[in-house]
């Protein structure tokens, strides 16, 4: 399935356009974690341990959306947006959601 950011595939017409889908990954840091990531804000540098958790919930998110737009027949996903936040008590998950419109090309 081809997923782009772009609203048209140069070269592949869209034949039929089937709805908007979203993936939607919540998921936690552990304590440890924050723990690192403190350390690494206190003393500079990138937190790698966030960064796959980050890469992670990502990767879910998009295949969740893929999932649900192959469901409906179609083989591409156009103008996909991917959001992140931070919520629950201090902040200690990451959401990242994801969307666009299910095409057939």
């Amino acid at each position: 399935m081809l997923l782009t950011t772009t609203s048209v595939i140069e070269g592949q017409p869209v034949r039929e356009y089937l709805g908007v889908v979203t993936g939607e990954t919540i998921i936690g840091a552990n304590v440890f974690k924050d723990f690192l990531a403190g350390m690494r804000d206190f003393f500079g540098g990138r937190s790698g341990s966030y960064e796959k958790v980050l890469r992670e919930a990502k990767d879910t998110s998009l295949r969740e959306m893929e999932e649900r737009a192959r469901n409906i027949g179609a083989n591409a996903i156009v103008g996909i947006d991917i959001d992140y936040e931070t919520i629950g008590e201090g902040n200690s998950m990451i959401m990242v959601s994801c969307s666009g419109t299910a095409v057939r090309i």
